[in-house]
């Protein structure tokens, strides 16, 4: 008699969602999760003081119909939102304010930006179309695609064109094709350019980084939801899953690391925590990525020296900053930037660079060179959910690219401190009064990352975005698709596989299931 039915290593979104499909399935289940919290990096937590932080997701990814349906996602309350984005060089150009109205988008960007933008971003919207197909973005219970099978979901010469952008092609090709303009679209293909690299680690001028802005792009057909901001931040949305999964009877154990998965004679029995206890189940999810699973907690008599060596070629090489600030009030932005000072534009406000910026920039960063300008996300989460935040104060929290991997560490904050620094003088060009506001600030690079929720490098899509770590070459639940793990009753479920990674819920989704249907 074993302990429990099945086992889940990790209590993130991916692990709750197949926690949650498990033990209301009727299976005995557990999850397990070494921090004392759960949600992992979709988590809502109090850094400060009475400033609660999104640590790293920070809005509710487009979500399949069906995925949502079943986990209930519309039952958590969401921020309302006339402006999900307002992007700006910062240069005295023109603000391209994202209205989340299509029709108040559609007029913004005729009347401000000119009818070729509005033809540009139509264009690059139906272009992603197809990729997003072919990567099965937003399929569940499905493995992960062959080439041959993307390809194949190509109905046209325009549709098998967009396939082959993006799995040779590169950014700043598409960008170029659609908005050419490089002075008048600058904030619009600064922005693209922004979606798709803060998955990647290659410029933008890099074959293959097309395949993370096809990625970003996608949109689940039918009636899928949509991006999403969640009342209370991101943390409601795992609060959900997890509540469901303990009204159904499963327990998740804050504080219990896993050191090792058990498993002989090719079937899984259970794990062994580092404290030393053993817990046994005929099933054991992991929603660790995948290389850290399979590296880390089998034995390496269990799996074939070629495959091990397969999981531990993934790419996790992560080159961002975040940036967690607990403000005394809201900056005040100065001409010719006055319309950000309307809390409807202050959700998340991008100080862009331009698409050649960020590839010099990329190209300097591999050097150990911190950027002069760092291209940013600023948003004020507190200024639409003011429960995030004490009385009359703020959250503020950035997302910055490229933070080098390489150059001195020897010296106190190295280039972390440099880079914070410059997103700070950044942000105060266009709101003087920012710096006089922070009363503390938190510094994030991929190395906190990695310490505080075991993300290999840093990487928080636990393999990136890369046409090399996609379709065949990303793992689903069992493994490869043309190499699957030797071990009956394990699974993997993390951002790392197939349908990861973002906020999706889908790599847990699909382990969850693929364990019911092995189990019928």
């Amino acid at each position: 008699m074993s302990d429990y039915d099945a086992i889940v290593i990790g209590a993130g979104h991916n692990g709750l969602t197949a926690a949650m499909v498990l033990q209301r399935a009727g299976l005995r289940t557990v999850c397990l999760e070494a921090k004392h919290y759960s949600g992992g990096m979709a988590a809502t937590v109090e850094l400060i003081d009475g400033y609660r932080f999104e640590i790293a997701g920070s809005e509710q990814f487009p979500t399949s119909a069906r995925l949502s349906a079943e986990l209930e996602l519309d039952r958590v309350p969401t921020v309302p939102l006339e402006v999900m984005s307002v992007s700006t060089l910062g240069k005295g150009d023109a603000p391209f304010v994202y209205y989340t109205d299509p029709m108040k988008l559609m007029d913004h960007v005729s009347s401000v930006h000119g009818g070729d933008v509005l033809t540009g971003m139509a264009g690059l919207l139906a272009w992603a179309q197809a990729p997003g197909r072919a990567l099965g973005r937003f399929e569940v219970r499905r493995p992960p695609p062959t080439i041959d099978e993307m390809y194949a979901c190509a109905t046209n010469e325009f549709e098998r064109q967009a396939i082959s952008d993006m799995l040779f092609g590169s950014l700043s090709d598409v960008l170029d094709r659609f908005l050419p303009a490089t002075d008048k679209n600058g904030a619009l293909r600064g922005m693209m350019a922004f979606l798709g690299l803060n998955m990647t680690f290659r410029g933008p001028e890099i074959p293959g980084s097309a395949m993370s802005l096809a990625f970003g792009l996608a949109t689940p057909e039918g009636n899928g939801t949509l991006m999403r901001k969640i009342n209370g931040g991101i943390g409601a949305l795992t609060a959900h899953l997890r509540d469901g999964f303990e009204a159904a009877g499963g327990l998740v154990r804050l504080r219990t690391p896993v050191a090792r998965i058990d498993a002989a004679g090719g079937r899984v029995s259970g794990v062994t925590t580092e404290g030393g206890e053993t817990i046994t189940a005929p099933i054991v999810v992991s929603s660790l990525a995948p290389d850290l699973t399979v590296g880390r907690l089998l034995d390496p008599a269990v799996v074939p020296e070629d495959l091990r060596t397969r999981f531990a070629r993934v790419d996790h090489r992560a080159s961002y900053l975040q940036v967690h600030f607990a403000l005394d009030g809201l900056p005040e932005f100065a001409e010719p930037y006055g319309l950000l000072n309307d809390p409807t534009m202050q959700s998340a406000i991008g100080l862009f660079s331009t698409p050649e910026q960020l590839q010099r920039q990329w190209e300097d960063c591999r050097r150990g060179i911190v950027p002069e300008e760092p291209a940013l996300v600023l948003q004020l989460p507190s200024v639409n959910d003011p429960q995030v935040a004490p009385e009359g104060k703020h959250v503020a929290s950035v997302f910055a690219l490229w933070l080098p991997i390489a150059g001195d560490r020897s010296r106190r904050g190295g280039p972390e401190h440099d880079m914070a620094e410059r997103v700070i003088d950044r942000i105060a060009g266009l709101a003087p009064n920012f710096r006089s506001l922070i009363s503390r600030h938190i510094v994030f690079t991929p190395r906190h990352m990695r310490l505080m929720f075991g993300a290999p490098g840093g990487d928080y899509c636990h393999g990136l975005v890369h046409p090399e770590q996609m379709g065949p070459n990303r793992p689903g639940p069992g493994g490869f698709r043309d190499q699957p793990l030797p071990v009956t009753g394990l699974y993997l479920g993390s951002a790392g596989c197939h349908g990861g990674p973002a906020v999706s819920f889908i790599p847990g989704y699909n382990a969850a299931h693929q364990a019911l249907g092995d189990r019928a």
